[in-house]
C-alpha cells in the first residue's frame, strides 16, 4: 500500500524499495495493480502526517547499538 501510495502522488515521486528476495520484489511490484482514487490518496496523506508518523526507528536496546 505504502508504494502505491508514492506511486499515485505523480511521476516526480520514484520510490525505490529495497529487497533482498524475488517474492519480495514480486510483492513490490504488486503495488502497480492498486489503483488509489484522488480521495483515497487524500486520506492517506491525511493519516500519515508528521505528527502521526512520529517516534524513534529503533527500541531503546537497538538505539545502544547505532554508531559504536
Amino acid at each position: 500500500m505504502a508504494l502505491a501510495w508514492l506511486l499515485a502522488k505523480g511521476p516526480d515521486i520514484v520510490p525505490i524499495p529495497g529487497t533482498k528476495r524475488t517474492r519480495y520484489l514480486d510483492e513490490n511490484l504488486g503495488a502497480l495493480d492498486v489503483h488509489l482514487s484522488d480521495d483515497d490518496v487524500a486520506e492517506l496523506d491525511k493519516a500519515l502526517t508528521a505528527e502521526h508518523v512520529a517516534g524513534p526507528r529503533y527500541n531503546e536496546g537497538n538505539m545502544a547499538l547505532v554508531n559504536r
